[in-house]
């Protein structure tokens, strides 16, 4: 009767999460569209990304009202900065769940700023892109980035910066399933397309299409290469509506590489999570990533190396409400943190490897009763850093020892 009225609960659980993300989607989209309320109590508001730039000084943006803001902290997050608006002139910003503003670092010090910006209609976007060339001192006019300019869905933003300086900003898009609806043919999902900077983001190229068929809400996770290609893992929704993960090369020239899928969970569901994969790379090589799942093989959240046709080394990560797990390597260093939620507070934990992830330890970071977001993984000369954006916390950034 126990294990019956457990296995209710988790179902109960798991269903109430697909009502939140759906509703979440449509809410989110609503809400922006109005310009952006700026009131504290929103959830959205605490949605926020950090970097370390190549000085170790640490970049944080998020939402305030109709502006992303940055702040840095020289000092590792214990003190930062007052907040400076990257858009002079207010406008939609998404900051909730997977939809949030993105940092990045160029080996110059750049700094560069994405955010999708809710339209009229709802879950449509234009990805907008900011840069700074002073250290932050100023902040560029925002620009849309892709050159399709329909009132559809260009969201779930991710950017990141290769070896030779080049700007690679990728995004969710629709294009491919209006143009399909109008024919009166269906399309699974929607698609992946980026555009690659190689002046320091003062212009981009781009629309190049990276694969059709991805999860609508989900975020893309970016692994730079040392050949200057970037590697990109989604949650995709393979025939006819198993939504695990693919994973597939942009190349500077637009060229995209061949589509593979990383898991095999066999999720069969007509909605989107709203819980994208992270992805790395240790001094061998070899691809580490983490990512969630209620498929019919296994449910939660997992570890694992990622090999062609199946994974090696899979565990699971956390407890049944481990959620929006993060990953960083440092050599053969793996690090992973999540927040759990046990009925009264969130808690952030922590699992570290020192092998290239075969044995692991783990432990408890922090813990808070009020709303959060989700944590990000930082790594800074060999160290691990977990900044971690809470209503009661705001912008804190924990050591992993």
């Amino acid at each position: 009767m126990v294990s019956r009225a457990r296995t209710s609960l988790r179902l109960l659980c798991v269903g109430l999460f697909f009502c939140s993300a759906a509703l979440s989607h449509e809410q989110h989209a609503d809400h922006e569209a109005s310009n952006g309320s700026s009131s504290k109590a929103a959830r959205g508001d605490l949605g926020s990304s950090a970097t370390f730039d190549p000085q170790g000084t640490l970049w944080a943006v998020s939402k305030d009202g109709g502006h992303v803001v940055v702040r840095r902290s020289g000092d590792l997050g214990r003190s930062w900065s007052r907040a400076g608006p990257v858009n002079a002139v207010p406008e939609a910003v998404g900051a909730d769940g997977d939809s949030r503003p993105k940092v990045a670092a160029g080996p110059g010090g750049e700094i560069y700023v994405t955010w999708t910006k809710p339209l009229s209609k709802p879950y449509t976007g234009d990805i907008r892109f900011s840069r700074s060339v002073d250290g932050g001192k100023t902040f560029s006019a925002p620009v849309t980035v892709h050159t399709d300019r329909q009132e559809i869905t260009h969201r779930f933003d991710a950017i990141t910066v290769n070896r030779n300086g080049q700007v690679f900003i990728a995004w969710i898009d629709k294009r491919d399933q209006a143009a399909a609806a109008k024919a009166g043919a269906a399309y699974r999902g929607a698609a992946v397309y980026y555009a690659v900077s190689d002046d320091r983001g003062a212009s981009f190229r781009g629309d190049f299409k990276l694969g059709d068929h991805s999860c609508e809400c989900c975020r893309i996770a970016l692994l730079p290469r040392d050949d200057g290609s970037v590697l990109a893992m989604w949650r995709h929704v393979f025939a006819p509506n198993i939504r695990d993960h693919a994973i597939a090369q942009m190349n500077p020239d637009g060229r995209a590489g061949t589509l593979r899928r990383a898991t095999f969970d066999d999720w069969r569901v007509d909605v989107c999570p709203h819980h994208g994969p992270s992805l790395a790379a240790d001094a061998a090589g070899r691809l580490h990533a983490v990512w969630f799942t209620q498929g019919s093989k296994r449910a939660g959240v997992f570890y694992s190396r990622l090999k062609d046709g199946g994974v090696e080394a899979q565990r699971r990560v956390g407890a049944e409400t481990a959620e929006h797990a993060d990953l960083a390597i440092s050599g053969q260093r793996v690090a992973v943190a999540w927040k759990e939620f046990d009925g009264e507070r969130s808690r952030l934990r922590a699992m570290l490897s020192e092998d290239g992830g075969d044995k692991w330890r783990e432990r408890q970071l922090a813990a808070t009763a009020g709303a959060s977001d989700q944590p990000r993984l930082l790594e800074r000369q060999g160290r691990f850093y977990v900044f971690w954006n809470t209503r009661q916390e705001p912008l804190s950034v924990i050591p992993l020892p």
